[in-house]
């Protein structure tokens, strides 16, 4: 009997698409398994066009297919996760923003994006390769395992020569199939003129850039000739501003002529020996899923409307022999305060950005607790400390053994793969705390090190090494994602104008604190301290609870903090007061705040 592949509980969205994913696969190929090894590889696929900066919600074309390849390879199955390269892709705009490019770069529309030169200052070959990269080590540091396939090599040297042949011998059924979804019929008579004043484009490269799937979209080349699901890149110019002018089945010669004025080229060529160009997305897609015996690929939502890439490429697959993968259609990723994000333009997110504020497992949690058709939001604002935070809850729970089994699952998915746990931060302390002390202390280590030791005086930090590398994101998200104003600058001189004008209660209130702040010398008692003077001045105990005391305690409690602020800080607000009072030092807050004691 075939393997069965189920887990042994479905408690999560990627326990059951890999259920899924292998049920299917065992379905295409059938075996009598007596065990996992012979049973048949499952094959995910992912798709990226490295047509500038890969951002973060690219990655989740990515990130949903790793997550089910991981569970699938944790269960002892064989997998295989590819990603596609689509760098043999046109370059189809000058991007905004980015480092070292200029409107120079526009004379190279048209060309693959292999053909490209990299950015100024690029130490890679070409435009794709200088992107991929970034891309690739990203991928490194998250954990994620895939075997990577460039489209420039697979059509360049001839690997899918035997598919492009048999989808121009079959073109009449790719034509019927495309034309069911066809708004407007296309007048071959004019086609070869609005070449001049129409940039063909590539569906996938620019569904994936604007997100929309609602601009035009290039399904293939029609002319006097015919349809033809091919685009040759041009033999004067290199660029893909070409049509198809004529075709013989039988000795496969193919005519075609550029339409860039200043080139002008045409030639004819045998296409069983000619390996400069591409299918068309709406085929390429289908193609490849034939070819590669894709099982699992999930598709942004633009994909899945009617007349979309995904679901013509359904139909077109069959001409291939091939199946259409199961996958979910996935949802967009966004960033605090920004819109969707769009590869066209600059200064959009991308996941190295977002490892230089957080460590990969908490990037890896925010792709696996949410199911892919649910859109969220990625913090490089304040709310990464919030976000900190709920994990920092969350692994306590799993710790101690009061996780829910979803959040276990995303927990583990996060921390771990099959091969092994993601390295972590030895003392993980809050996030929060280790953003206030590098912003007080500017960079001086010496001085977080002192700092970060009071929190615990029993367990002290013996080196800033044990909280790295949470230390390092939360230093990096201070100087890079912090405005300038609201950075922390304490105060060099007591502010001799506010002491003297403060009336016998805050007086009072500034006294008990100074008197009880060495007892009180740690995170813990500090705040125990600064939210107990209050209390005492109203007759209550430290340890009162809050339903225990009046409403007006909370308000002679804040009331207190943002004198605090005011007196070391200059401001009503700022880093939680323990830690900045760790940070300013016991002398240093004695010289500021003694005057009025």
């Amino acid at each position: 009997m075939p393997i069965v592949a189920q887990s042994t509980e479905t408690i999560d969205w990627v326990s059951r698409f890999a259920d899924e994913a292998i049920k299917e696969s065992e379905r295409r190929a059938p075996v009598e398994a007596a065990s996992l090894a012979t049973a048949p590889v499952v094959v995910v696929a992912s798709g990226l066009s490295p047509s500038g900066p890969i951002h973060l919600g690219n990655l989740r074309e990515v990130m949903t297919p790793h997550l089910v390849a991981d569970e699938i390879r944790h269960r002892g199955y064989q997998v295989r996760h590819l990603i596609s390269w689509d760098d043999y892709d046109r370059y189809r705009k000058v991007p905004n923003g980015v480092k070292g490019v200029d409107e120079s770069w526009a004379e190279h529309i048209g060309k693959p994006l292999t053909s490209v030169p990299a950015p100024k200052g690029s130490e890679y070959r070409n435009w794709a390769e200088h992107f991929k990269a970034a891309m690739i080590a990203s991928l490194d540091e998250l954990g994620v395992e895939f075997d990577g396939i460039s489209q420039t090599e697979r059509y360049t040297s001839g690997v899918y020569r035997d598919q492009i042949l048999h989808a121009m011998k079959h073109r009449g059924e790719i034509d019927a199939i495309l034309d069911q979804y066809r708004t407007k019929k296309k007048d071959p008579a004019q086609e070869l003129k609005k070449q001049k004043q129409r940039k063909p484009v590539d569906e996938a490269e620019l569904e994936a850039a604007e997100g929309t799937g609602a601009a035009e979209e290039d399904d293939g080349s029609s002319g006097a000739g015919g349809y033809f699901p091919y685009k040759p890149y041009c033999g004067g110019c290199g660029k893909d501003f070409t049509t198809v002018t004529s075709y013989d089945d039988e000795t496969t010669e193919m005519g075609y002529t550029c339409t860039v004025e200043s080139c002008c080229f045409s030639e004819t060529v045998l296409l069983s020996e000619f390996d400069r160009g591409k299918l068309v997305w709406k085929v390429d897609w289908p193609m490849r899923w034939a070819y590669e015996g894709v099982v699992f690929e999930p598709s942004g939502v633009d994909h899945s409307s009617p007349g979309s890439s995904f679901q013509v490429g359904g139909q077109i697959v069959g001409i291939f022999g091939g199946k259409q993968p199961i996958g979910p259609a996935y949802a967009f990723v966004g960033i605090s305060g920004m819109a969707k994000m769009s590869s066209s333009k600059g200064g959009v997110p991308t996941p190295a950005d977002a490892l230089k504020i957080m460590e990969p497992q908490i990037l890896r949690w925010l792709y696996a607790r949410r199911k892919p058709n649910q859109s969220f939001k990625i913090a490089f604002d304040q709310e990464i400390q919030r976000l900190y935070d709920e994990w920092d809850r969350l692994e306590a729970k799993v710790k101690d053994g009061s996780a829910l089994p979803g959040d276990i699952a995303a927990y583990t998915r996060a921390a771990s793969t099959a091969a092994g746990e993601l390295p972590g931060t030895l003392r993980p302390l809050p996030y929060r705390t280790l953003a206030s002390v590098a912003d007080i202390t500017g960079g001086q280590q010496d001085q977080a090190l002192r700092i970060l030791s009071d929190l615990d005086p029993a367990n002290p930090l013996s080196s800033l090494d044990e909280a790295r590398p949470r230390y390092d994101r939360a230093e990096a998200w201070i100087n890079t994602q912090v405005p300038a104003d609201q950075r922390t600058i304490v105060r060099d001189e007591p502010d001799t104008e506010l002491l003297g004008s403060l009336d016998e209660t805050s007086r009072e209130a500034l006294r008990l604190l100074l008197d009880s702040l060495d007892d009180h010398w740690s995170l813990d008692g500090l705040t125990d301290l600064v939210y107990g003077v209050p209390k005492v001045q109203a007759g209550f105990s430290t340890d009162a609870m809050p339903k225990e005391l009046p409403a007006e305690i909370k308000t002679a409690q804040r009331a207190f903090f943002a004198l605090l602020y005011q007196l070391l800080v200059s401001k009503e607000t700022g880093p939680r007061l323990p830690t900045l009072l760790l940070a300013v030092g016991a002398d240093r807050v004695r010289r500021l705040l003694g005057a009025a004691a």
